[in-house]
């Protein structure tokens, strides 16, 4: 009986990666077990840093409302705290958004909340 092998699959699974390792330096782009250690580890690197960069993105529009949010006498914690309170269903991105592109918009909304005190 011959020898059964799978050389298509074989060959479609080491084509993908070789493909996805296009634009790597030296032999990572295409010797195949070097290049398949660079793609699984650029593709840890991917999944981690999609997470990260919510993260960062969190931080950044937080530090943006904050350093608006203090031009008109009021803390980040406090807006955020009142604007909940008040039910206005702003998130961080719109917020952050408005101070930095649309100042008498976002005064407007501290100032709604300032008031309700």
């Amino acid at each position: 009986m011959p020898r059964s092998v799978n050389s298509v699959a074989s060959r479609k699974r080491r084509k993908k990666i070789l493909k996805m390792a296009k634009g790597y330096f030296g032999a990572r782009k295409n010797v195949y077990t070097v290049a398949k250690n660079a793609v699984e580890k650029a593709l840890k690197y991917a999944y981690r840093d999609r997470k990260a960069k919510k993260r960062a993105f969190r931080r950044l529009w937080i530090a943006r409302i904050n350093a608006a949010a203090r031009q008109h006498g009021v803390s980040y914690s406090r807006l955020m705290h009142q604007l909940s309170k008040n039910g206005v269903a702003l998130n961080r991105k719109v917020l952050a958004d408005l101070a930095m592109n649309h100042p008498q918009t976002f005064e407007a909304v501290v100032n709604s909340v300032k008031d309700k005190n």
